[in-house]
């Protein structure tokens, strides 16, 4: 797919990278709702490399956006019909489909929706969701929002399973046993107020006010729907991630290199009880100057920059 905020100079190497997007490129369109299993290959767009791949343990924070009326109706990148009206979602890397934990770190909106297409290409966002999705995630007229995405490896396995049966040629990895899950409120929820006065302005077709939506019941168990889960909500910032390293030393150097372009910190994290120097600007108020640090930063070569939230 070609994601409505990308930038036309990427539009070529996009085309070329992403032709088999709209449905599937050795099987033609899917049969039915569930889709192909697919994951497909690396590929790079506008200097980043992208290496779509199996992650039980995704769980990461960025900024989504939403994609609605020109892609409505048309093929996914894994040969599902794309349905603004549903609570699906566009991911770089995620094999499709997945089903996905998402939360607006703002509001503590929290829903599952399923993974079926490829993006954004947009820099600096993480995911592209349905209008249906960012409605019921509060953001539809801001445009954007502060997210937390996450793998649900029960469900995902249940949708790949289901997608196996139409015919793709990728097989889906061996159950695995389920994660911990957190309990939280679970109420659901009308598409909450549209926001007219939002920082942000609407971008595209965002503008224009929502017409009140139905969501047909789900195909399958694997379907997300339109409840609404409630969390808590923490004090979160927005910085850019200019690269994450094992050694001081070379976050050291990045920083040295960084300085003339905003406040940059090293700092230290455990991962998987490594020990991580990640490399960042900021904090920046909004995204809209998360953007234009985040340009800033890859202009000077650091390519495989990217907005964090934390």
């Amino acid at each position: 797919m070609f994601h409505r905020f990308t930038p036309v100079l990427g539009f070529v190497a996009l085309a070329l990278a992403l032709a088999g997007c709209s449905g599937n490129p050795e099987t033609g369109p899917a049969p039915n709702a569930q889709g192909y299993y697919k994951i497909g290959n690396p590929y790079q767009i506008d200097g980043a490399w992208y290496y779509p791949a199996i992650d039980w343990n995704y769980n990461e924070t960025g900024i989504a956006s939403w994609y609605g009326e020109p892609f409505h109706g048309k093929y996914t990148a894994n040969g599902e019909l794309y349905d603004m009206n549903a609570v699906t979602g566009a991911h770089r890397t995620l094999p499709m489909p997945s089903i996905v934990q998402v939360t607006n770190l703002d509001n503590g909106r929290t829903i599952q929706l399923r993974v079926n297409d490829r993006g954004p290409y947009a820099r600096g966002r993480i995911l592209d969701v349905s209008r249906r999705a960012a409605q019921l995630l509060g953001f539809e007229n801001i445009g954007t929002a502060k997210v937390r995405v996450q793998v649900l490896v029960q469900e995902s396995m249940q949708a790949q399973s289901l997608a196996q049966g139409n015919g793709g040629t990728e097989m889906a990895a061996a159950p695995l046993v389920a994660l911990p899950v957190t309990k939280v409120s679970a109420e659901t929820l009308a598409p909450p107020p549209q926001d007219t006065t939002a920082a942000n302005p609407p971008l595209s077709d965002n503008s224009r006010p929502a017409q009140p939506l139905t969501l047909a019941p789900p195909a399958n168990a694997a379907a997300p729907d339109n409840t609404v889960k409630i969390v808590p909500v923490t004090t979160t910032h927005i910085y850019v991630q200019a690269g994450a390293f094992g050694r001081a030393d070379n976050a050291a150097r990045l920083k040295e290199r960084l300085n003339g372009i905003g406040n940059v910190q090293v700092i230290g994290a455990k991962v998987n009880g490594a020990e991580v120097y990640r490399v960042r600007l900021g904090p920046v108020d909004n995204v809209n100057d998360a953007d234009s640090l985040l340009n800033k930063v890859i202009n000077s070569g650091v390519s495989q920059a990217k907005i964090v939230v934390d």
